[in-house]
């Protein structure tokens, strides 16, 4: 489960961050996870009260805002959303060669005091 390992780093940018700002408390975290990011939300949910026992961010509510995979494709100059991984674009059939969305995977916001 590699999204401990995950969380653990977004952790510790979440502390360092806490830290220079001389704050006792992290309050929330909202993280920002692709679809297509290999990341399962489930998973990170708990490993974030894993990796956060003993720590200013223990009590944190985290939020996972899930971002939709977007394509392009290049033919018909059409964005689209792929259905059940197939990436054909639904206008020409040409295949999608550009992922325009849903690859992030980010510490969005943080809200300490």
């Amino acid at each position: 489960m590699h999204e401990v390992g995950i969380m653990q780093n977004t952790l510790d940018i979440a502390l360092e961050y806490a830290n220079r700002q001389g704050a006792a408390q992290i309050h929330r975290m909202t993280l920002r996870i692709g679809q297509l990011s290999g990341v399962e939300p489930e998973a990170l949910a708990f490993a974030f009260d894993v990796v956060t026992r003993g720590t200013i961010a223990e009590r944190a509510q985290l939020n996972i805002d899930s971002i939709p995979a977007i394509c392009y494709c290049p033919n018909c100059q059409r964005e689209f959303q792929p259905s059940d991984w197939i990436y054909e674009c639904p206008e020409c059939h040409e295949f999608c060669t550009e992922i325009r969305q849903g690859r992030e995977l980010e510490l969005a916001s943080l809200e300490v005091s």
